[in-house]
């Protein structure tokens, strides 16, 4: 039997794909849909690995979504869900195995990324799939949403020649920023997290310091660290000159404050959903005339717009994959039948897992 005959007949039949599914406040079940063949449009994805998404997940997982809102309004699938129960994910790397009408053959054992919720299989257009290089493998290409936004905070941010850089958070996110910073001829580059292995992996990527938010003596250390000893107006010289909250705690954001100095830069990439906390924007924090943005993948800053594209920024995404090697950050690999226990240890023990991903077994 040829490939093209085993296709075909792949294409004739059902398929039993497992799905995760999201049904209350920490409560998921993978469930069993029978998916039809692909139709005119359509491809079959079999999915080889999914990765957890730990800081929006989580989010999904605890209940601390909006109700008003789609979970991403820029990711087809996810679109209409705002209520349990509802899927979620949005990082899925599989191989087409089965094409409908009008569809080019060449896609027939492509690999490709999806913005796809957890699944073994599922159905998508084209317009829904991106190739994947062949020289990058499925366990690098689930991370491009990650090395995606990691690019877009460094071009929102836009570090210069010599300057002090904080990032808030060392999450997969906060450690490629930190990876892609540390390529910058940057004159401080320092990191803060709660965790150990996240700050222990943090050096390693090339930061120059990291920091504990919660202790005392390292944050004032940090501050020292961040003070100009040059004698020239070193008021408005002292804190950092850029700093990214990566945290996802919104009370992260005094930290990002107390850090800051005259005309500092603070960049928000951190969603946190319903949480809130009071914000200290009073005294030197009023006189400093910082800027503060919200930085969000989904769209381009509008002063980049006119030379940048997403196409090029994912075309960038695909080569720091490619130098960065992303999947040594994978400290946790478990089939789908395994949800329930791994995402209780990311709420109960989150400081045991860097990133984790569900692999799928196909017979």
């Amino acid at each position: 039997m040829t490939d093209t005959t085993f296709t075909h007949a792949i294409a004739q039949s059902t398929v039993n794909a497992q799905q995760l599914w999201f049904t209350g406040v920490e409560q998921v079940e993978v469930r069993e849909c029978e998916l039809a063949a692909p139709s005119a449009g359509e491809m079959l994805i079999e999915v080889e690995c999914s990765a957890i998404s730990a800081g929006t997940e989580m989010l999904v997982y605890r209940g601390q979504i909006p109700q008003d809102m789609a979970l991403d309004a820029s990711i087809t699938a996810l679109q209409d869900q705002s209520q349990y129960p509802l899927q979620y994910g949005y990082a899925s790397v599989g191989i087409v195995k089965a094409i409908g009408d009008n569809i080019d053959a060449s896609w027939l054992g492509q690999r490709v990324f999806a913005f796809q919720p957890h699944a073994s299989h599922f159905l998508a257009k084209p317009s829904g799939l991106i190739k994947v290089p062949a020289d990058i493998a499925a366990e690098d290409a689930v991370f491009l949403p990650n090395m995606e936004t990691a690019v877009n905070l460094v071009h929102d941010g836009k570090p210069l020649l010599g300057e002090r850089v904080v990032v808030l958070g060392q999450g997969i996110v906060g450690l490629l920023v930190s990876q892609l910073l540390a390529q910058f001829p940057l004159a401080q580059l320092h990191s803060v997290d709660a965790i150990p292995l996240r700050r222990e992996r943090s050096l390693q990527l090339g930061t120059h310091s990291v920091f504990d938010p919660f202790s005392a003596v390292d944050i004032s250390a940090l501050k020292q660290q961040l003070m100009d000893f040059t004698g020239d107006t070193a008021d408005k010289k002292t804190g950092a000159d850029l700093i990214y909250e990566l945290s996802g705690s919104p009370q992260a954001l005094n930290l990002a404050i107390e850090l800051s100095g005259f005309a500092s830069r603070i960049v928000i990439g951190s969603w946190y959903g319903n949480k809130t906390a009071a914000i200290a924007l009073g005294g030197d924090a009023h006189r400093n005339r910082l800027t503060i943005t919200t930085s969000q993948v989904s769209s381009l800053a509008p002063e980049l717009s006119g030379r940048w594209s997403k196409t090029r920024r994912f075309e960038l995404s695909w080569n720091m994959l490619r130098k960065l090697r992303p999947s040594q950050f994978i400290t946790h690999s478990v089939p789908l039948s395994d949800a329930p226990g791994l995402y209780q240890e990311l709420h109960e023990s989150p400081a045991k897992i860097l990133q984790a991903v569900f692999v799928y077994s196909h017979t």
